[in-house]
């Protein structure tokens, strides 16, 4: 018999805590063994009950939930869904959660909630089955620690000759900022589709901006892919790179999902195979299913240099290991030398 996910439901509404509890206990594969109303209930809970997954919310009394991410995750390493807020405020903590080591996130429904809150449970429910598969031991002992802004020297120069491609989805955020961190602002523009909801990117990207030697931004339309930049696709919207004369641009337009996904690293990947060639580097992080490993494999066959990261390093080692087996992956890289791997290349 399958063993049901263990599941432990922290958020300080009682509505939401019944909601939630009798919305995963339709899905015969979880199992709602508790639930906690604030983050000192919830420590004690989880040393009790020992769930698989924790539901973490986002904003609640006495304790955040990225102080109590802070805390819990060098101790008590747990995979950690968390249930956002669509404030500007609420944006920002989730970043933050997402830093101190929260797996991913669900927004609550703004208006149409009987609708909308359909829509969520399904997300949550799927995330759960992925946070139950995942590697989050990496946290174990790990110093988190608040980031300072550093002045660095930001440049934006004029050449076009590489472009980096960049795809990831579950865990993906802390790959992508592990890498970005060690860029240099000298390196070729960098194009990136991490699977996230619409109305989250900026809130990203602006916290990677603070942390980095590159200019970091949400991409809009029509941007210019150059050397110090890093342009990350919107949520709910499809990026392509695209040769305009001597310079590349990116194209950001409503578009189906592809691979279940919008943006989609299939999307972008299978774009800069065709417009950049063998000037182009292409990296597979962390993330679950397919998304990606085709275009990978183009962009391989189109002289690209091709990385994925490896499953060690992984905390969902799915999209990196179907691009390997597809051919698509030149080198399976640990995250922390990904980085060392492309300025070798560059330089």
């Amino acid at each position: 018999m399958k063993k049901k996910i263990r599941v432990l439901v922290v958020d300080d509404s009682a509505l939401v805590r019944s909601i939630l509890t009798s919305g995963l206990s339709q899905d015969p594969d979880i199992e709602v063994i508790g639930a906690a109303s604030d983050p000192y209930q919830a420590r004690d809970r989880i040393l009790e009950l020992e769930p698989d997954v924790l539901t973490l919310d986002v904003e609640m009394p006495r304790m955040d939930g990225v102080a109590f991410l802070r805390r819990l995750m060098p101790q008590y390493p747990i995979p950690v869904v968390m249930v956002s807020a669509l404030t500007e405020k609420g944006k920002k903590i989730t970043m933050e959660a997402l830093e101190a080591g929260a797996l991913d996130f669900v927004t609550k429904p703004a208006t149409g909630v009987s609708r909308g809150l359909n829509t969520m449970m399904g997300e949550l429910i799927e995330k759960i089955k992925i946070a139950a598969v995942a590697d989050v031991s990496g946290w174990k002992d790990r110093q988190v620690v608040t980031p300072k802004s550093v002045p660095f020297n930001k440049v934006l120069s004029g050449s076009t000759d590489k472009v980096i491609a960049i795809g990831a989805s579950t865990g993906g955020t802390e790959a992508i900022r592990s890498m970005i961190k060690m860029f240099p602002a000298s390196t070729p523009g960098v194009t990136i589709v991490q699977h996230m909801p619409p109305g989250f990117i900026a809130a990203f990207a602006e916290s990677l901006d603070k942390q980095s030697a590159m200019n970091v931004k949400e991409a809009e339309n029509g941007d210019r892919v150059m050397p110090g930049r890093v342009l990350i696709a919107p949520g709910g919207k499809q990026m392509k790179v695209f040769r305009s004369g001597g310079i590349y641009q990116v194209k950001i337009f409503d578009g189906e999902k592809v691979n279940g996904h919008c943006p989609s690293v299939e999307v972008l990947m299978k774009s800069v195979a065709e417009y950049v060639g063998d000037n182009a580097i292409g990296v597979i992080l962390t993330g679950m299913g397919s998304d990606g490993a085709d275009g990978l494999l183009e962009m391989r066959k189109a002289g690209a240099r091709t990385f994925g990261q490896d499953e060690k390093s992984s905390v969902v080692y799915g999209m990196p290991k179907v691009a390997y087996e597809r051919g698509a992956v030149e080198k399976q890289v640990h995250i922390n030398n990904m980085v060392p791997q492309i300025l070798n290349i560059l330089d």
